[in-house]
């Protein structure tokens, strides 16, 4: 009669599960319930709009593929808050760390412009993962020496390493050939394979795939990953357990910012090949949303990244084929990201409630 005594346990998982499912799924309705309101009142052929909107990133392999591609390092972010959320971390630094991983990405293609690719594309990813890894260390190794808070750390480092990359793009970096504010391009044999012509989907996307069960494998297979989520769910369970709490302010911010520097590593050589002002799109912030979305776990990321792409996707093609603008896939993934917060914000009271 063992079997019992777990069914408490096994039921009550299952139930929170269902209530996450459909706390998401409302979510998710509402976002698009606001974004059916939106075209009906901006369009003056709405249903013109919505069929371009929902098929329009599948209506061929250019806009499949991009759609695609736009999705991959969006993985490597929503991973990387993942990696942080799991312990209790707060990384609002990504857009800064995709900033800087692509910096160091473009700064070796650049100065070893006749490598081979042999060479040259590894050397680039560890470029980017190594100067991200140790941005978002920094903070890390702030809250482990001096209990810095790390949502302040991480949000001020970023805008820092903004502003110094833009000033550098528009400065030393800067193709005098151009009119435009980017840098020179990378040569082209550091270009990641196209898989989906005339897409600029890459062979980055099935490496990103992979990354993504490794990081299951690591957090829910591993001794480490079990440390790691442990001392996200109770610091004083883990001390208690004997488990070295304060070495987890510093390992998941060193791998949180290590996939948000690929991310910018992964951007550049896959897709645009030189920097430019602006060039990580937002990556950072929706990296949250994802993980938000995917509740952390990083088989789940997966479709929340997709997810996030089809949006964009979406709105793309209903601008081009019909009357409404770009904004308004800012405005539904925007919704999404209030009201998972909210749930998440709700659920975090709940469990301390009963802690209480």
């Amino acid at each position: 009669m063992m079997w019992k005594r777990g069914a408490p346990l096994a039921t009550d998982r299952k139930s929170r599960y269902l209530a996450s499912v459909y706390g998401l799924g409302i979510s998710l309705g509402v976002a698009f319930l606001v974004m059916l309101i939106m075209i009906f009142i901006m369009s003056k052929a709405p249903m013109q709009t919505l069929y371009y909107f929902f098929v329009g990133p599948l209506m061929n392999k250019y806009y499949l593929g991009n759609m695609l591609n736009a999705a991959a390092p969006l993985i490597l972010t929503g991973l990387g808050i993942s990696f942080a959320f799991k312990s209790s971390m707060f990384n609002l630094g990504g857009e800064g760390q995709v900033y800087v991983g692509g910096l160091a990405a473009t700064a070796v293609c650049l100065m070893i412009p006749e490598m081979s690719a042999v060479i040259g594309i590894p050397l680039s990813l560890a470029a980017a993962l190594g100067a991200g890894a140790l941005v978002a260390g920094l903070s890390g190794y702030f809250k482990y020496k001096w209990k810095t808070d790390e949502l302040i750390s991480t949000f001020l480092i970023s805008n820092a390493l903004i502003f110094i990359v833009d000033n550098l793009i528009t400065g030393v970096l800067h193709d005098p050939e151009s009119s435009l504010l980017v840098s020179r391009k990378i040569a082209e044999q550091f270009w990641f394979l196209k898989i989906l012509l005339p897409s600029n989907l890459n062979i980055s996307i099935l490496f990103i795939l992979l990354l993504a069960v490794l990081a299951y494998f690591y957090l829910f297979k591993t001794h480490q990953g079990y440390e790691m989520r442990i001392t996200g769910l109770s610091p004083e369970f883990a001390r208690y357990g004997g488990i070295n709490v304060k070495k987890y302010f510093l390992i998941p911010m060193v791998l949180s910012g290590g996939l948000h520097g690929l991310a910018g590593a992964v951007s550049v050589m896959g897709t645009q090949h030189m920097l430019f002002k602006g060039f990580s799109g937002g990556m950072g912030w929706n990296g949250i949303a994802v993980a938000l979305i995917a509740r952390n776990h990083p088989i789940a990321v997966i479709p929340a990244a997709l997810f996030f792409a089809y949006i964009e996707a979406g709105a793309k093609s209903a601008m081009i084929n019909s009357d409404v603008t770009m904004e308004i896939a800012a405005v539904v993934q925007a919704v999404v990201f209030y009201l998972i917060t909210a749930k998440v914000i709700q659920d975090l009271a709940a469990r301390r409630s009963v802690k209480v």
